[in-house]
């Protein structure tokens, strides 16, 4: 009976292992995702006010870490204005996709506190390969992943239609992050 219930165990750890072996926690105050496009040159700062991450990251193996993001694209803040008009279906058409993800498939060590995460980011229904660098600083019990990557928001469907026009919104949109957790040990 024991070996059946560890077996059963196991069986259910492999098939979860985030939700296994995630031992690191997001500190929500201390952690941002934003992001800047450009409206007719203009910078245009925004953030998501709501996301979730589930981490399993060990430096010293690499090949066993993952790291997964969820994004509620509702919660997208640039202004008043532009938050009632990017929920709609020509940008983030929240209401048929409510949620951009990204799930790792590789984490490359660059050098000592530097990474680069490989994996898919989905959004609005549409998936892409990206290649994520990330800077790690402990600070106590909280490691600060830092880092920064350019996506293609017409890849995504962002911005369809008359929006599509690159000389109104540029193509190009850094999306950048700050992620506090606890339980990383450098």
């Amino acid at each position: 009976m024991k070996t059946r219930l560890l077996s059963l165990a196991l069986a259910a750890a492999s098939m979860f292992p985030l939700a296994v072996q995630a031992q690191q926690v997001i500190v929500p105050a201390q952690s941002e995702i934003a992001f800047t496009s450009r409206q007719m040159g203009v910078p245009v700062e925004g953030k998501f006010k709501n996301f979730s991450a589930q981490v399993a990251f060990d430096p010293a193996k690499l090949d066993t870490s993952q790291i997964a993001f969820t994004v509620d694209t509702g919660s997208a803040d640039i202004n008043r204005e532009t938050n009632v008009e990017v929920v709609k279906p020509t940008w983030f058409n929240v209401a048929a996709f409510p949620k951009a993800t990204f799930q790792s498939s590789a984490i490359k060590r660059i050098d000592a506190n530097k990474f680069e995460v490989v994996g898919k980011l989905s959004i609005k229904g549409v998936s892409s390969d990206v290649v994520v660098p990330v800077t790690l600083a402990q600070n106590g019990a909280t490691t600060l992943a830092t880092g920064a990557f350019p996506i293609k928001r017409l890849s995504f469907r962002i911005g369809e239609k008359e929006w599509a026009d690159t000389s109104i919104v540029a193509d190009e949109v850094q999306v950048k992050f700050r992620i506090a957790l606890t339980g990383v040990k450098l």
